[in-house]
């Protein structure tokens, strides 16, 4: 075989997965069509909250009136920003190049395809391995709608040519949440429609009111309960029509209605790899597909799509086959944030997941952040603890509000390690911080899944 190992897709998992496996001694080969670093280096996580950064500075202006501080807020430089998250993009795309030539991987700027289950095309080139990894990822989808091809998808929205005034974002999930506050935050009227009565289905439910608010505080317009029929263009302008018969009008449509696993064209039904229906790659504990020797990671699997889940799975492939270190990583209470604004993090069960396993103890405290007691912004922070009644553990944590995912990693940590409410209590807080409120949660809210339990 050419190689012990071939990986292709130069993402979040491919590239971890690829240049440990060389640093371990393998042969290793890495294909990349489009761009290296995948979508979150590309047109996800990283530049998104360069964007959600820049919003947050115009809040910031005005703010500092509160603190005696006369800033006069100017118009926004949208082409400024874009040009400076472009460096930043482009500097990061070469770091990950680099990572790879130096561990010894050998690259190859093409796409890749299967011609039997050990040999590969690549850019025309036929390779063999003895091992293959899927780490393709996914891409966003529009929703087939008369007149669709006229709105933007998330990969498009790092490139306008201008700031748009009025954005209607169809969507209710991580991306249509944090680009209505990028967009809110840099000028622009924005309506947000989705099907759900609440965004973010799959979180807890006070998160999710608590969202409501701050969306509404920034003077998004929310349109719930509501689906998009058809979209036409009128002149420059767009035109939105509502499954409640009204028409929303906007200079910009932006689909935020999800994403699908890359795996199109790859030539899997070729070697026998079996997907499932939504296209995603199926694979068992250990990472591995119905070909034992193709593995897949990251979002081509469709399980948890997070980039640092991404970054571990590939790691620990990597160990597993050629560090003589077999290992695994675990799907349970991964942390996460959504970078709405303000920003929301989360670790471990949502009350209403937890309610279903019997009774859990709910502490929840609501408060305005000190810094808005001077500045005026209309902004509530939310924090909750979810506690299992028989255990006293603490099964889960969630926050809305400012610095939320840095304060909910060091929380991830103890949550992991089974702390208990009694460990939350006896930890002192740094006073004065929002994160102190997380042991200080001394009355109990209400108790939740006593129903089940009576089962």
């Amino acid at each position: 075989m050419d190689f012990d190992l071939f990986v292709i897709g130069g993402g979040s998992a491919g590239v971890r997965c690829a240049r440990i496996a060389a640093g371990h001694g393998a042969r290793v080969g890495v294909a990349e069509e489009r761009f290296w670093g995948g979508t979150c280096v590309n047109v996800g996580c990283v530049p998104k909250k360069l964007l959600v950064q820049a919003g947050e500075y115009g809040a910031w202006a005005e703010d500092a009136a509160g603190f005696g501080w006369q800033i006069k807020k100017g118009p926004h430089d949208w082409a400024k920003l874009i040009a400076a998250k472009d460096r930043e993009i482009g500097r990061l795309n070469g770091i990950y190049k680099r990572l790879l030539d130096n561990a010894g991987a050998k690259i190859f700027e093409a796409r890749a395809t299967f011609v039997d289950p050990h040999m590969l095309d690549v850019g025309g080139e036929h390779v063999t391995a003895e091992r293959i990894v899927v780490a393709t990822g996914g891409h966003p989808v529009r929703l087939p709608i008369p007149g669709a091809e006229l709105g933007i998808i998330s990969d498009d929205a790092f490139y306008l040519p201008h700031m748009p005034k009025r954005v209607a974002i169809i969507g209710s999930g991580y991306i249509a949440v944090e680009f209505a506050g990028i967009f809110a935050g840099l000028g622009a009227h924005v309506d947000l429609v989705y099907r759900q009565p609440l965004p973010l289905r799959g979180f807890d439910m006070d998160l999710r009111e608590s969202l409501v608010e701050a969306l509404g505080a920034q003077g998004i317009t929310l349109h719930p309960g509501n689906r998009p029929v058809k979209l036409a263009a009128d002149g420059d302008e767009r035109v939105l029509t509502l499954s409640d018969g009204s028409a929303l009008s906007a200079d910009l449509v932006f689909f935020a209605t999800g994403r699908a696993p890359a795996t199109k064209d790859l030539g899997l039904d070729r070697v026998g790899v079996t997907l499932n229906e939504a296209g995603a790659v199926v694979v068992d504990q250990h990472l591995r597909t119905s070909q034992p020797h193709i593995y897949a990671m990251g979002d081509v699997t469709d399980r948890l799509n997070l980039t640092p889940v991404a970054i571990a799975e590939g790691h620990a492939l990597a160990d597993s086959l050629f560090g003589r270190n077999p290992r695994g990583i675990s799907l349970h209470n991964v942390p996460t944030a959504v970078f709405s604004t303000p920003p929301i993090a989360t670790c471990g069960l949502a009350e209403e997941q937890a309610a279903e396993h019997g009774p859990v103890d709910i502490y929840v405290s609501k408060f305005t952040p000190m810094r808005h007691t001077l500045s005026g912004r209309a902004r509530r922070s939310m924090l909750k603890l979810v506690v299992d009644q028989v255990s006293q553990k603490v099964v889960g944590a969630h926050m809305l509000g400012e610095d939320a995912p840095e304060i909910m990693q060091g929380l991830a940590i103890a949550i992991v390690m089974g702390a208990t409410k009694a460990d939350f209590d006896r930890t002192i807080g740094i006073h004065p911080t929002a994160a102190e409120e997380f042991v200080t949660l001394r009355t109990r809210t209400r108790v939740a899944g006593v129903a089940k339990a009576a089962e």
